[in-house]
């Protein structure tokens, strides 16, 4: 089979944004053939970007299911995450954790007004601007995307962190961004972290409901 980088990245992409699954759910989402996302799939662990483990299934044989590994992280964009880190390790020498989470906040602030101003015309409902929200992140790399659960509550799913080398030496990144969240979308929607990469889940996700009154 000859070498298709385009078809690859596509495979990689679905892993990276629905998780772990087996060789035909990636096919069907990719509108190919099972055999041929099979052939990607063995070239890619040959590469050490994906792995498998093959899981019984009540009936019939196992079922190969494959994910992404470490490694394949350097194939999605993190933001000048050597210089962050670099920086961040200069500030922390240089004044402190105060200092470090003086220019958290800073960062906060400036991230709330600029997500507010493309937030207005969303209005007040909360389904609309958590939609509105997921796609500022997208924009800026997190491969967001938000749906709506059986229960009626809205999930912002942020299938990849552009700063995560960044977020590994500061997690107060991590903390700010909780509550960047819950002031862009308002006193009426309460937000609450449900995964976390830098837990050890494939994807952050975050549940938003109306709050209580």
């Amino acid at each position: 089979m000859q070498h298709d980088a385009r078809a690859e990245e596509g495979v990689l992409f679905q892993l990276k944004t629905r998780g772990p699954q087996t060789a035909a759910q990636v096919a069907r989402r990719l509108d190919v053939t099972a055999m041929a996302v099979r052939q990607h799939l063995y070239r890619l662990k040959v590469e050490g970007l994906v792995e498998f483990t093959d899981e019984r299934r009540k009936v019939g044989r196992p079922a190969r299911v494959w994910r992404l590994t470490s490694a394949a992280a350097g194939r999605f964009p993190d933001t000048h995450g050597d210089l962050t880190v670099e920086i961040i390790a200069a500030v922390r020498a240089a004044f402190g954790e105060a200092g470090i989470d003086k220019l958290l906040h800073e960062r906060t602030r400036r991230q709330i007004d600029e997500y507010r101003t493309r937030l207005r015309p969303a209005g007040t409902s909360i389904a609309k601007r958590a939609q509105a929200l997921a796609e500022i992140r997208r924009e800026q790399g997190y491969m967001a995307e938000c749906s709506r659960m059986p229960d009626g509550s809205m999930l912002l799913a942020e299938n990849h962190c552009p700063i995560c080398a960044a977020a590994t030496t500061c997690q107060g990144l991590c903390r700010e961004e909780l509550s960047l969240f819950r002031a862009v979308l308002g006193d009426k929607a309460q937000v609450e972290r449900t995964d976390h990469i830098l837990a050890g889940a494939r994807r952050c996700a975050y549940r938003i409901t109306p709050a209580a009154d």
